[in-house]
């Protein structure tokens, strides 16, 4: 069944399925191509497997030997018993007390010793399978950092702290609770086998007889737990992300209560969750039962017939005693098989989410031969010839900025937002993009940013296609400051230095005195350490803005780009910092993106965008001075807005 979440108060749920891929991709719809979908997720599980294990494989070799010589002691027992049995009760009947007292010892001795291998065995295991789960860890964390922009405007929060948090789980239990008695039982199994011919050969056919009823029961809950364990870890997924958007929009929540609706979408995502682990757990109800019941009639059958053949005398009663205790240890293993097939079968399903994450190619590679910028850095940006359109998704009816005018669509199928860009910035020039809402102008930073690349044309940056530069070298080279203006958890002087990690307090304190920072943030409680704690919402916004525009001054960009970068801040506020941006922007490229005009009066250059379309390019004041044309009529419609 598809579910919906809600995002925040007011707003509709998502039409896209919360179990769904980034992309819209249904998972019930992949359920229901099971041969092809099936196997192509079962082989990608394999491969990140393969990839988690090949580096512990002299390891796992050394730990594979400790297990077979434990089994070997642990095998030793049953053996033993028939061996004190057929000979060594005759014995002490006629006072030798040899061979009870070598039996004796051999128990002994076989037990510690298997105790001990055990030991270092789970220890050993234990570390191993730690470091392939920090690994793990590490790769998906890694591949979320790595991938584009477009990759995480679809995925959701939640959902990526479900793949860092509820499928490793899901590995680490399989790790924990099932490989070391994988390994024991698979050994044990085999050398029980032997041990079972060695002692009586029709018998042991009579335990074969049972292996095909076995099968049948071990294939078809492969065939049904597979789909059930994977539908698991989509509505834990979809659960999760339900609750961090709640949390996100708590204040809107409130604000437009919003909670019983809220509460309803959660009990069906919950009451989802618990459909999918109960069919899970129905599945285990029949299956594990179903071995039990294998296993006790076998052990009846080799009684009956065991016991008819000792009354003929065909075998001594310590053979079939040994073989009894051998058979009961040999289903026992089959048991922990059993028990691991379902971890593994809930392992699987979580490692097909992240194989898939992994596995997710980058819509932004970076060069194979990177080019290196002129030094210094001019910073003279170009945009030649470009037309863009953003990835189409399932559930969009206009394109992502919500542009409608142009319907003609290129490749990736969503409608055009740059149909045709050519634009020129000569370095150290100030350029005030303005425009209608989805005019283009976000678009434009976007590319120039790489956040997205064209789909026709290049962008360049001293006449070096971006496309052609390491991530490093463009990211030193054009920083954005958006109206976002995202603080992380910690002190003030950390989120000003995230800009330059390296860089010194005195650094710190020069770019907040630069932008006009350094005033609030010496009144803080404790200074330039204050602790800005979540979301930076110990400071109001304005002084949010602030501290990201010394983290980009800090950064020393040849080109900067402000998206709305003073939207959030109130009159004082932006008139500080245009203050502040006259030095900032000194020596520097910098696209301005503003609906206040006031913005604009610092840019040397004015250019006016609609439906991607530069349609006015001047000076703000011969623009304005020619009392006609769209930027006029914007700068008089933002003064009457201000009477």
């Amino acid at each position: 069944m598809t579910t919906t979440t809600a995002t925040t108060a007011g707003t509709p749920a998502p039409t896209t399925p919360p179990g769904s891929d980034w992309r819209g991709v249904a998972p019930e719809k992949k359920d229901d191509l099971p041969a092809k979908a099936g196997i192509r997720l079962r082989a990608r599980s394999r491969r990140l497997l393969g990839e988690l294990v090949r580096p512990h494989r002299r390891e796992l070799i050394v730990c594979t030997v400790m297990v077979l010589v434990q089994t070997v002691f642990n095998l030793a027992g049953p053996y033993l018993v028939a061996v004190g049995i057929d000979r060594g009760i005759p014995a002490l009947r006629r006072g030798d007390w040899g061979p009870i007292v070598e039996v004796f010892v051999g128990m002994v001795v076989s037990a510690v010793l298997a105790a001990g291998l055990r030991a270092v065995f789970l220890n050993r295991v234990g570390r191993i399978g730690q470091t392939m789960l920090l690994n793990l860890r590490r790769r998906v964390f890694t591949q979320f950092q790595a991938l584009p922009l477009a990759f995480h405007e679809n995925y959701t929060s939640g959902r990526v702290i479900s793949r860092l948090t509820s499928d490793p789980d899901a590995l680490n239990d399989l790790i924990d609770n099932g490989l070391d008695g994988l390994l024991d039982a698979l050994l044990t199994v085999s050398a029980i086998g032997v041990m079972m011919a060695i002692l009586d050969v029709p018998l042991t056919l009579v335990v074969a007889l049972a292996f095909p009823l076995m099968l049948l029961l071990m294939r078809w809950f492969s065939r049904h737990s597979a789909v059930a364990y994977r539908r698991t870890r989509e509505t834990i997924a979809a659960l999760i992300v339900h609750f961090v958007e709640t949390c996100n929009g708590i204040r809107a929540v409130k604000a437009f209560r919003r909670e019983p609706r809220n509460e309803e979408i959660f009990g069906q995502l919950n009451d989802d969750y618990r459909a999918a682990n109960a069919r899970a757990m129905n599945l285990l109800a029949v299956f594990i039962p179903g071995m039990k019941a294998i296993a006790a009639v076998t052990t009846a059958a080799v009684i009956v017939y065991g016991g008819l053949r000792v009354m003929d005398g065909d075998i001594k009663v310590g053979v079939l005693v040994g073989f009894v205790l051998y058979l009961r240890r040999f289903f026992h293993p089959l048991e922990d098989i059993a028990m691991f097939y379902n971890s593994f079968q809930s392992g699987t399903a979580a490692l097909e989410k992240l194989s898939g994450i992994l596995e997710e190619a980058n819509e932004l590679p970076q060069p194979e031969h990177p080019k290196a910028l002129p030094s210094p850095v001019l910073g003279a940006v170009s945009f030649e010839g470009v037309r863009f359109a953003y990835p189409k998704r399932e559930s969009d009816e206009t394109s992502a900025s919500g542009v409608q005018a142009e319907a003609e669509d290129i490749g990736t199928g969503g409608k055009v937002i740059l149909p045709l860009l050519d634009l020129d910035v000569p370095a150290g020039q100030t350029v005030a993009l303005v425009g209608a809402t989805g005019a283009g102008k976000s678009t434009l930073a976007r590319l120039l940013c790489r956040f997205y690349d064209p789909q026709e044309g290049a962008v360049r940056v001293d006449g070096v296609d971006v496309r052609d530069l390491a991530d490093g070298d463009l990211r030193r080279a054009v920083i954005m400051v958006t109206q976002e203006n995202f603080l992380f958890t910690g002190s003030v002087a950390d989120n000003i230095a995230f800009g330059k990690p390296d860089a010194t307090r005195e650094e710190v304190v020069a770019a907040a005195k630069a932008i006009g920072a350094h005033a609030f943030i010496s009144a803080l409680p404790d200074g330039y350490d204050t602790d800005v704690k979540k979301r930076g919402g110990r400071l109001s916004a304005g002084q949010r803005q602030l501290v990201a525009f010394a983290r980009a001054f800090i950064a020393d960009p040849a080109v900067l780009v402000l998206d709305e970068a003073t939207s959030s801040l109130d009159v004082p506020s932006e008139r500080m910092v245009q203050r502040a941006l006259r030095t900032i922007l000194a020596d520097r490229t910098a696209l301005i993106i503003a609906h206040r005009l006031s913005t604009v009066e610092i840019a040397d250059r004015v250019l006016v965008m609609e439906y991607g379309r530069i349609v006015e390019d001047g000076e703000p004041g011969a623009l304005l001075a020619a009392g006609e044309g769209r930027f006029a009529g914007l700068h008089q419609a933002w003064r009457d807005s201000l009477v």
